[in-house]
Formats: C-alpha cells, sequence, structure tokens
C-alpha cells in the first residue's frame, strides 16, 4: 500500500477514482448530482494555490481511502491548523489501520510544514473513529471534536 499526497497536476484518472472511493460517503446524502459535486471538489482543491490537499492511500492501483483538508489561520493557535474535511476508507478495507496511516501521514507532513494543529470531528456515537483520534494523541475539545497540537 502507498500512501501520498494527490499532486496538483493529477491525471483525470487518478481525480475519477478519488471521486469514484468518496461516493462511498456520498450516497447516504441522497444527492442526484453527488457525483459532479466530488468531481468539482477535488478539482478545486487540486488548482495550484488552494488552501484544500488530498491524501490517499493506494492499493494496486485501486484508492481504498482518501483525507481531505483544509489549511486556515488560527489567532489560538498562532499559525496554520489542518481542519479535516473528510476522512474515508472503502468498507472492504476498514480496520486494517488505512485510516490511521492517513492520519500519521498527514501529521508528519504537517510537522514539516510549519502546523500548528490540526482539528476534526466525529459523531458522538461514532466509538472507532474516537478511538483512533484518542490513540494518536487527539483531544476531545468538545464532545465530538477533537485537536492535535504540535
Amino acid at each position: 500500500m502507498k500512501i501520498f499526497e494527490v499532486p496538483t497536476d493529477a491525471d483525470q484518472s487518478l481525480r475519477i477514482r478519488i471521486a469514484d472511493l468518496l461516493m462511498g460517503q456520498m450516497e447516504t446524502l441522497g444527492k442526484e448530482d453527488a457525483y459532479d459535486l466530488l468531481l468539482e471538489a477535488i478539482n478545486l482543491a487540486l488548482q495550484e494555490g488552494s488552501s484544500a490537499h488530498i491524501f490517499v492511500a493506494e492499493l494496486e492501483g485501486a484508492i481504498i481511502g482518501a483525507a481531505f483538508f483544509n489549511i486556515g489561520i488560527s489567532i489560538t493557535k498562532g499559525g496554520h491548523y489542518i481542519w479535516l474535511n473528510d476522512l474515508y476508507v472503502h468498507k472492504e478495507y476498514r480496520n486494517r489501520g488505512i485510516a490511521k496511516k492517513l492520519l500519521l501521514k498527514i501529521i508528519y507532513w504537517s510537522e514539516n510544514e510549519d502546523i500548528k494543529g490540526i482539528e476534526l470531528e466525529t459523531g458522538i456515537n461514532n466509538e472507532a473513529t474516537k478511538a483512533l483520534y484518542n490513540s494518536l494523541g487527539f483531544y476531545d475539545i468538545i464532545s465530538k471534536r477533537y485537536g492535535f497540537r504540535f
């Protein structure tokens, strides 16, 4: 398995494979145009100068996991921070440490980019995700929102 940041010059094939994966998450929204919205968001994220980044987990040519985040500026952190919008692993590949590896890659990347923290959230009853976040040193800010400081 390979985990990497998707470059801004990613070809259309990679963009489509990411959208195909993320449709598994979007299907619950029941929007007819969800696929088009996904592709548009991916294209915007990969524009030169965008504050958004996408990391993926790839196995034998298939995209099996993805993390999508934005970089913002925080007064309380005194610099840049990450807001993790989405972390998704294909249902057939869950419970294999893929989400943890994606988050670790983002943490390591953040340290080299002078990022001051990472914030993310999950459903209040999502015990598996809360356990993942806690295992990586994220702490509960307010019941369902988690933070990580460098």
